[in-house]
């Protein structure tokens, strides 16, 4: 059973105000989507990757791929208008190579510090659940606010998980997922997991991390430089 990397790289990062999109950030002398396809490319389990792409920046990333070695990238497919429509062309695009059996690991391209630990516990949980979604416990205090700016109510955090990415899946199953959403009119959920939820699915949770961060604003840019920073540390003492 093949395990494919479908690494989410269609957006426009507008929220980092930068010209470049932000998984092509260059960060310590290597963009920001190439750490994330190195995670994948290194890790034993993963079979495949696939790539769905802003427009225009295609053989911006082949040529990435191939200065980096990047042996396992196979497919390059089109982003979409949002989230949904980006994975659903890269669903449907490894539905025609690979088994309806065979595993899909979503994953965004923006979360570059992906361990080989949060890897293998996603297919662990997919191949024993079905479908996989990588989560972190809530650690602060909730709050609910109907407006934005206050509150009068907590909600018990427990009873919450942080999503992250990888989210893995039957390719078949998210395939058909897509297809009954669309029907649904089900057209801009913001993750796998949620739309799994709304079209009234059960998700399983694999382990996550907080150092998983997704790169947003630009002080998310600030924390990734310091984790790396961090790991090249260990590294030098071991």
């Amino acid at each position: 059973m093949a395990n494919i990397g479908l690494i989410i790289a269609g957006g426009s990062g507008a929220r980092m105000q930068q010209d470049i999109p932000k998984q092509f950030l260059t960060v310590n002398e290597r963009p920001v989507i190439v750490y994330t396809l190195e995670a994948f490319e290194k890790h034993p389990e993963i079979d495949a990757i696939a790539v769905v792409c802003i427009e225009g920046w295609e053989q911006v990333l082949r040529a990435y791929a191939a200065q980096f070695n990047i042996t396992k990238l196979k497919y390059v497919v089109p982003g979409g208008k949002n989230g949904q429509d980006s994975i659903r062309n890269g669903v449907m695009e490894l539905e025609k190579h690979y088994d309806k059996e065979d595993f899909v690991l979503i994953h965004d391209a923006i979360r570059p510090m992906v361990s080989a630990e949060i890897i293998s516990d996603n297919i662990r949980v997919a191949r024993e659940f079905g479908n996989a979604i990588t989560v972190i416990p809530c650690a602060e205090a909730m709050l609910t606010t109907q407006d934005g700016s206050v509150s009068s109510e907590t909600y018990p955090r427990d009873n919450l998980k942080r999503t992250q990415t990888p989210q893995a899946f039957h390719i078949g199953d998210i395939c058909d997922l897509h297809r009954r959403a669309l029907e649904a009119g089900i057209t801009n959920s913001v993750a796998s997991c949620t739309l799994m939820i709304e079209m009234g699915q059960k998700v399983y949770f694999s382990a996550g991390s907080e150092k998983n961060i997704k790169l947003t604003t630009v002080e998310d840019i600030d924390i990734f430089k310091a984790l790396l920073m961090a790991k090249r540390s260990d590294w030098l003492k071991g």
